[in-house]
Formats: structure tokens, C-alpha cells, sequence
């Protein structure tokens, strides 16, 4: 056959939709190129997968290939799309059947000996197999097994290189099929909230910001233990149910960021006070989560948080209203998930000690600093506590 055809999958936020990749060999000068809004990424596929199929043994043809890559307006980024360009290469010219590929939906990077490499997404591409009207069975790389493995219903097959993905297409090795992971308790979290000691109100107004979910301010002055509340909080937090389990460790693998040992574990995410708007409700020219969506069903912690530029704290508003951030770009609309608690730190001035003798702000110098928090954000925050110097680790 001249023109083979494979199913794969893209990425649009936590969606996955299905691309046909179609493949055709004709005469004409040797040329080999890829249509249907490929990104630079899938661009640079054209040498990944010759050198790939050559090392495996088999033959690249020498004539005018095409690869597009449909629907043609859907943007295509990263390298998964290699694994089945070059499947549907071998298909095309003849030395693979195309038959098994009926039932099968394919992703993976090709290194240039024709290892298979990890990608990211993996997650969200077998929850859209598995919810797909006619699900298929999904090839992806062995190492990501783990996460995709934790969809319960999904058919999932490990690859390790493209010669294994070949054998099995021929019926001579079959893949090694991917179990559903067990259901194993979430892992315990950093630290207990009995590391802390003393301020008994504090540590109240935090359970009863547990139980609620409800958005924290605390202010204090240096060394009064805000932080290690903070950090303390997501241990007394109540367990996460499957469905929101699989939300976290999905962004978690969008952005590149999953790890088994954080699986049912609620997200804690502590930007940097010089984070940009972009790190933190997402962005670029792929859109990705940021790390408002990273802390889906957790807690966002910003520490210091009139430090933070006024564009990112003015970002905040609509995901603490909604529990969404939409991106928006020219080619694409991406939403993502972002319902957290925010829990933020501040000091009450400049230096941190006001009403203190070590004091030296001026009225002024203090009303600049503590209007740097804008009414609209300041509503949305449910509880203000006030600690005191107390708070320590036992």
C-alpha cells in the first residue's frame, strides 16, 4: 500500500483529542515532508525517525514522502508524534501489515537508535482513550506505564523501542500489557501538624480553614512561624477522592512534573515572589499549566505576598472566583483547572516590626506597603490571622 494511516493523540489543556496520522509514499524526488500544523518540535521528527528506522534494520524509502497530520487546524507540538510517523513509514512502504493498527492508538519519541523516550502527558492521553466513544488500546512508552496505569479501564501496551513495536504489529513478540495500578493509601505527608508549637489560635484557625477550604491571609512579623503552618496545613487536610487524584497527577504530567510517590497526595506549591504572571496561571506558546492549576485540590502558598508584581496577584482573581484559568493564544483556547486554597503571608510593614522599637517605617512607607493587596483580591480571601513570635518546632 502507498498511504497507511495511524491513530494518535495531541494535547489541548487537559483534553487529548484524537490525530490521524496519514501517511503516503509516491514517486517523485526523494522529499519527506510533514503537513497539518506541525510545530518545530514535529518539524525536526523527519530526522529523528530516519535515523531510527535505519538503525532498526529497516529500510527508509528512497521517494516523495508525505505525512499530514489531521485535523489540519489543530496545532501539533512535542515529539510523541514520531513513534507512529515512523510506524505509518513502514506501513506505507510495505514492510509492516496495517492490519493490528485498527485498535491501536500510538505516541512516543523516537531517540535516533530507535528507543522509545518518555513523554509528557501520558496521564491525560489515557483518561481520552479510556473515555473515547470507541476506545482503543494505547502503545506509549514503558516508563510512563506507571502514570498511565493509573486509569483504571484504559488498555495500555509498554514499549521500549521501535523494533518491539514492529515484532508486535507482525505477531511475533507481543507488547507487554500495563496492569492497572493498585489502589494504594495516599503516602504520608512532609512533616505533621504537631511539628508546631504553641499559638493554639493559630493553629486552630487553621483547622478550621482545613474544614472549609476557605482562603487565608497571615500576617506577622519575622520568625512568627507562617511559613511552617503553611507548610503544615495539607497534613490536616482531608483525603483526596480518586476523581481529584487523577486531576492533580494529570496536570502534574502536563507539566512534565508527575512523580509516583506523590500520587493521592494533595498538592503544596510555593512560587518564588519574582514568579511571572505566565508561571503562575500558565502560559507560553503551548500553553501549560501553571502553578495555580499545579495546586489544584491543594494549597497555593505565597509567601510574602505583597512582593509579588501586581499582574500576578491581579491574575489570581478569576481562578479564586471560578476554579479555572483560561488561556488564550491566536491559534488555540486552553482551559485548565485551578480550583486551590490559597493560603498567602505577609508582614505587617517593610521591616516587620511595626509597633516594635526596631521599627523604622514612616506612616507612609507602611499605608504603600500594605496597599500593594487590591480590595477585589483582599475579598476573595476569607480568613486574616494575625500570629504572633510564638510559633516554633518542638
Amino acid at each position: 500500500m502507498s498511504v497507511a494511516v495511524v491513530r494518535s493523540r495531541a494535547l489541548l489543556g487537559l483534553d487529548a483529542p484524537e490525530v490521524r496520522v496519514e501517511v503516503h509514499v509516491g514517486n517523485g524526488l526523494p522529499a519527506f515532508h510533514i503537513v497539518g500544523l506541525p510545530e518545530a518540535e514535529v518539524r525536526e521528527s523527519r530526522d529523528r525517525v530516519r535515523a531510527a528506522l535505519l538503525h532498526a534494520g529497516f529500510d527508509f524509502p528512497n521517494r516523495r514522502l508525505t505525512v499530514n497530520l489531521a485535523p489540519a487546524d489543530l496545532p501539533k507540538e512535542s515529539g510523541r508524534f514520531d513513534l507512529p510517523i515512523a510506524i505509518g513509514i513502514l506501513m506505507a512502504s510495505g514492510q509492516l501489515p496495517d492490519g493490528p493498527l485498527e485498535e491501536l492508538e500510538l505516541v512516543g519519541e523516537l531517540s535516533l537508535t530507535g528507543a522509545i523516550r518518555p513523554i509528557r502527558g501520558a496521564l491525560a492521553m489515557a483518561l481520552a482513550v479510556a473515555r473515547a466513544e470507541r476506545p482503543r488500546t494505547l502503545v506509549l512508552p514503558a516508563t510512563n506505564g506507571a502514570e498511565a496505569a493509573l486509569v483504571d479501564d484504559a488498555r495500555l501496551l509498554g514499549a521500549v523501542d521501535l523494533i518491539g513495536v514492529a515484532a508486535h504489529l507482525v505477531g511475533t513478540s507481543p507488547l507487554e500489557r500495563i496492569s492497572p495500578a493498585p489502589r494504594a493509601p495516599a503516602p504520608a505527608a512532609d512533616g505533621d501538624f504537631a511539628d508546631v508549637k504553641g499559638q493554639a489560635g493559630a493553629k486552630r484557625a487553621l483547622e478550621i480553614a482545613a474544614a472549609g477550604a476557605h482562603n487565608l491571609l497571615m500576617v506577622g512579623p519575622p520568625g512568627a512561624g507562617k511559613s511552617l503552618l503553611a507548610q503544615r496545613l495539607p497534613t490536616i487536610q482531608p483525603p483526596l477522592s480518586r476523581d481529584e487524584a487523577l486531576e492533580t497527577a494529570a496536570l502534574a504530567s502536563l507539566a512534565g512534573r508527575f512523580a509516583p510517590a506523590d500520587w493521592g497526595r494533595r498538592p503544596f506549591r510555593a512560587p518564588h515572589h519574582g514568579a511571572s504572571a505566565a508561571a503562575i496561571v500558565g502560559g507560553g506558546a503551548n500553553p501549560r499549566p501553571g502553578e495555580a492549576s499545579l495546586a489544584h485540590h491543594g494549597v497555593l502558598f505565597l509567601d510574602e505576598l505583597p512582593e509579588f508584581s501586581r499582574a500576578v496577584l491581579e491574575a489570581l482573581r478569576e481562578p479564586l472566583e471560578t476554579g479555572r484559568i483560561g488561556v488564550a493564544r491566536a491559534a488555540r483556547q486552553v482551559e485548565f483547572p485551578a480550583r486551590f486554597q490559597l493560603v498567602a503571608a505577609m508582614n505587617p510593614c517593610p521591616c516587620g516590626y511595626l509597633g516594635d522599637e526596631r521599627c523604622r517605617c514612616t506612616p507612609e512607607q507602611v499605608r504603600r506597603y500594605q496597599t500593594k493587596l487590591s480590595g477585589p483580591l483582599l475579598d476573595r480571601i476569607d480568613m486574616l490571622l494575625g500570629c504572633g513570635r510564638s510559633t516554633s518546632r518542638r
